[in-house]
């Protein structure tokens, strides 16, 4: 067999088999599934029929992946807990007045944004403060 028409040309999936029917959590997910299908499909198609590979590596291999997605699957759960957190620490913070640590920028809080990372103050006067260690939050504005 020539290697690099191998290379070239994807595996075909077996015949008989339906596609995975189950539902990814997002495309990353399904498409590292897939190319994992397809990796153990061509190995099984160009492995030595005088050497067959044992079939509790095929089983090792699928429990393995099967561990990866699930740490996907939990890391992308851990994402969404942290944004809640920061939608929740956003609330808490409109109305309070915050200052920076060396005590420079001050004022009430008139709203709060999230983005990827923090939560940052909106003061009043439209100055910005990314809430993070060493910003002193205090009591409500009056």
């Amino acid at each position: 067999m020539d290697i690099a028409q191998t290379a070239k040309t994807p595996p075909a999936a077996p015949t008989g088999l339906a596609p995975a029917s189950r539902a990814a959590p997002d495309a990353t997910a399904q498409l590292d599934y897939d190319a994992f299908l397809q990796l153990l499909v061509a190995q099984m198609q160009n492995q030595d029929p005088m050497e067959p590979m044992n079939s509790s590596d095929y089983v090792a291999q699928l429990a393995t992946f099967s561990q990866v997605e699930k740490t996907i699957q939990t890391n992308d759960r851990i994402s969404e807990v942290l944004t809640a957190v920061r939608l929740q620490q956003a609330e808490g913070i409109v109305g309070r007045t915050v200052s920076t640590g060396d005590g420079q920028i001050s004022g009430p809080v008139a709203s709060a944004k999230v983005s990827a990372d923090k939560v940052i103050a909106i003061l009043a006067d439209g100055r910005e403060i990314p809430i993070e260690a060493g910003v002193i939050v205090s009591g409500r504005a009056t």
